[in-house]
């Protein structure tokens, strides 16, 4: 019902957001002699920001059409690798000449698939993510679905078939590429890489970057945690799940809503969302227009939000948040254990925030317990000063301090293992 109620109150208001567009666009025409006054640029600002409280925010663009090799522009086509009802494997292809003569030889760069959180914001919250590794890597990424846009014919998906997607999209990129999982799906790339190792799949990972991730959450709980752990596992059935209404593709599919994530999110940090659209409004009156545009580049993105499956949310809530079942070895995927221990040639990299308030010192650094295999040298744990989370993998620190650690542990891990399978080719 709150689905149903949600989409009804979004078709009340529509009238007023219409409304409220047209009266930004009457102050602001230039035909009109008070658009130049406080009182005009005061009145556009008050219906932009209403029109923008009431709007839907679509999936964003990724907006990345170039990228800079060595101070040349090198031109870049995104195309889809490989489609899968609730993911979308994609790659941000290089244009091959110009990349060979901006680097002045023909090595390959490694292959990164950066696996994006399947958490209630599209892949493009990694834009800067993206942005900074495209330089010296070939970037792959997974674009999960909207669970409302995918037809209830397309059965189920739950956190066993993100690992197999993980699997799967690694042996589509080709032997040795590397991992890297933002936030949510560190358990689900560790868990990949795990049964890939014991299976030793020839696709397995050189190496997989754990950033701001809940590996074992017991350790630094933050509020979120201990929500989670707070609450049965009944209350979130009860209270976290709806019924996708028409007409969207996906009707009558069991959802966890983005809106209500969403909410999640603004309620966290109310006040600050709050002062950044007095600010917005601001702005707007003084004519700021850049600091007016860097809001609503963070707003189009920070509110455009997708929902996900009840079996993938609820199997995470449980496993990864309440039982801690890989942290404790005992996650079952497909009817078998996954074995961290049972990696010894994938190197590892964790990341962690100083002051990140969603994953908590100490629950990334758990992956190296985990994995008791992975010789010293093969493992490197880096807690970057002064960041929260998003700063992990956004912002000026990622783009100058970790981006560079992360790229050098990719290289360097990258050759070995080429150098590795040259040997083993050779025997």
């Amino acid at each position: 019902m709150l689905y149903s109620a949600y989409e009804m109150a979004y078709a009340a208001v529509a009238p007023a957001r219409i409304a409220a567009g047209f009266g930004a666009r009457f102050w602001r025409s230039p035909l009109n002699p008070a658009s130049d006054t406080l009182v005009g640029r005061s009145a556009a600002a008050a219906f932009d920001v209403m029109e923008n409280m009431m709007r839907r925010y679509p999936k964003p663009p990724w907006g990345i059409d170039e990228t800079l090799v060595n101070g040349e522009a090198v031109p870049v086509e995104i195309e889809a690798v490989l489609k899968k009802p609730f993911c979308t494997l994609t790659h941000f292809k290089r244009d091959e000449a110009t990349l060979r003569k901006a680097k002045g030889s023909g090595e390959s760069d490694p292959k990164v698939l950066i696996v994006a959180p399947l958490s209630g914001h599209y892949a493009t919250l990694l834009r800067g993510t993206v942005e900074a590794m495209l330089p010296g890597h070939e970037v792959y990424i997974t674009e999960w679905a909207d669970a409302r846009d995918v037809p209830i014919s397309m059965g189920r998906f739950d956190l066993n078939d993100y690992v197999d997607y993980l699997i799967e999209f690694l042996q589509e990129i080709g032997p040795r590429a590397h991992g890297m999982a933002v936030c949510q799906p560190g358990p689900a790339l560790l868990a990949a890489a795990s049964i890939m190792a014991e299976d030793k799949d020839p696709a397995r990972p050189a190496s997989i970057t754990i950033m701001g991730s809940p590996i074992d959450t017991r350790r630094s709980p933050t509020v979120p945690n201990l929500l989670s752990q707070e609450r049965p596992y009944e209350w979130f059935q009860r209270n976290m799940i709806y019924t996708v209404p028409m007409p969207y593709a996906g009707a009558m599919r069991r959802v966890y809503p983005g809106f209500v994530q969403l909410y999640s999110f603004l309620s966290m940090n109310s006040d600050r969302h709050l002062n950044a659209h007095h600010e917005y409004f601001n702005h707007l009156v003084e004519g700021d227009g850049d600091s007016a545009e860097k809001h609503r580049e963070f707003y189009d993105e920070y509110l455009s939000v997708l929902d996900m499956t009840e079996e993938f949310y609820l199997q995470t809530i449980r496993e990864v948040f309440q039982e801690h079942t890989l942290a404790d070895g005992k996650f079952m995927h497909r009817g078998r254990r996954v074995k961290p221990e049972a990696i010894a040639d994938i190197a590892l990299m964790t990341v962690e925030g100083e002051n990140d308030d969603i994953s908590g010192i100490g629950q990334t650094q758990a992956a190296h317990d985990l994995c008791t295999n992975i010789p010293l040298e093969l493992k490197i744990d880096y807690v970057q000063p002064k960041v929260g989370h998003y700063g992990v993998f956004n912002g000026s620190r990622w783009r100058k301090e970790i981006q560079p650690k992360v790229a050098k542990f990719i290289r360097t891990h990258d050759v070995a293992a080429r150098d590795a399978s040259q040997t083993l080719a050779a025997e």
